[in-house]
């Protein structure tokens, strides 16, 4: 949709207003009696202040449900948001990129029975866009601003303009449920949906294997000397985040950490003085700096990591064609058959499959039981790693004509 056209749809605005913020015990009890008085599901959104602080915590909690209005938490102060998981027993939770707010959300102790999420729900009907800006446009007619998505939400007290943003975050999203949902029951995606959201409920972010091999820029490092001093101030860097509760990146970026370990300095004369190294943080603790470069030049060549991750299962599909043909000859058939697949469904690929899983059952195809058919392995192999049985049922024949082609004669060689 272009400038002219967004500008010409009319603005979501606040139905009932802004309400005022509930940062105290008795607040929240007398909101959590209204929301369990309300009827229907309950909007729920969460914000963070990613980039701005270490913690994935809730900074603001936003709700809505038919006949109670729009409630704003402020988890901050509360003792406890137990009044809250007791008025959403039993209510279905609808969420947009729930993903993004259930592990903040936990953490506070609130955990849905059912759930609804709106991106997800946009994606298994195959709109190319789902932010929830672009669907309250498409589906509502409405335009949703979304100017403060990354302020720093730590901030105290939160300015009205920002609490207006928040609010509106669930001010459409009942409506837009259920447009979404009467689509999903008309494509006969409902069944799909349903398994989705209720695999959401026990969502938890996944803890990254060697998270210091993200920095930025380290893969341009030639050494393993180098690599070493990279996870040195990585590691001394998240220390000092987790401690002083700021993001990684506001004490010192990536960049200075790829310089410093690329220059090795000795001193912190020598550190500050090295271009490129800069950042809030840089000369408050160049002491730690200068002891996580130390560190790493006093380690033995046997301590020293290798330049490139070990990887817990296949390898890298660029290599595959090296290392086993036939095995790329698999992975070549299953994606071409899902690229067709996901074109005719009108689902992306990824929803029908995630990457890695079928990577896994490629590279290593599993072979039948006593008596069981090789269509029977390989559903058990995709359950195994989580895919649902809506998956498993369009994905298991794609990945059996996959292994059937390759094993055909000369496919390993075309």
């Amino acid at each position: 949709m272009d400038a002219e056209t967004t500008e010409s749809v009319e603005l979501l605005t606040l139905r009932d207003g802004l309400p005022d913020v509930v940062d105290t015990d008795a607040g929240l009890r007398a909101s959590a009696e209204r929301i369990g008085a309300g009827r229907g599901p309950v909007a729920i959104d969460a914000e963070r202040a990613s980039g701005y602080r270490y913690s994935n915590r809730a900074y603001l909690v936003q709700l809505r449900r038919e006949g109670s209005g729009t409630h704003l938490i402020d988890p901050i102060r509360m003792t406890t948001l137990g009044p809250l998981q007791e008025a959403l027993a039993g209510t279905e939770w609808i969420l947009h990129a729930a993903t993004q707010d259930l592990p903040c959300l936990t953490e506070l102790g609130l955990h849905p029975d059912r759930l609804f999420d709106t991106e997800l729900a946009g994606r298994l009907l195959g709109y190319p866009r789902v932010g929830l800006a672009t669907l309250v446009e498409e589906l509502l007619g409405r335009h949703l601003r979304k100017e403060h998505s990354a302020a720093d939400w730590s901030k105290r007290p939160l300015p009205q303009a920002w609490l207006e943003y928040a609010a509106l975050d669930v001010e459409a999203l009942i409506e837009l449920r259920a447009l979404l949902d009467a689509e999903l029951a008309e494509s006969g995606k409902d069944v799909w949906a349903e398994q989705e959201f209720d695999a959401l409920r026990s969502f938890t972010a996944p803890t990254r294997v060697e998270p210091w091999r993200r920095t930025s820029g380290s893969h341009r490092l030639r050494s393993r000397r180098a690599m070493a001093a990279v996870k040195a101030l990585w590691e001394a860097r998240d220390r000092i985040a987790r401690e002083t509760d700021i993001a990684p990146g506001r004490i010192i970026p990536d960049a200075s950490i790829v310089v410093a370990a690329q220059a090795m300095p000795t001193t912190t004369r020598q550190l500050m003085a090295t271009s490129g190294f800069h950042g809030r943080g840089a000369r408050r603790y160049a002491d730690d700096w200068v002891a996580a470069i130390a560190l790493a030049r006093s380690l033995p060549e046997t301590e020293l990591p290798d330049r490139a991750q070990r990887l817990d299962g296949p390898p890298l599909a660029r290599s595959w064609a090296d290392r086993d043909p036939v095995a790329a000859a698999r992975l070549s058939h299953a994606r071409a058959a899902l690229v067709e697949l996901s074109a005719k469904l009108s689902v992306p690929a990824e929803n029908l499959v995630t990457p890695e899983t079928l990577r896994r059952v490629l590279w290593t195809p599993p072979v039948p039981a006593d008596g069981a058919t090789v269509a029977d392995a390989v559903s058990a192999a995709l359950s195994s790693y989580h895919a649902r049985p809506w998956q498993i049922d369009l994905v298991t024949p794609v990945v059996v004509a996959a292994l059937e082609a390759a094993e055909a004669p000369g496919t390993a060689d075309s």
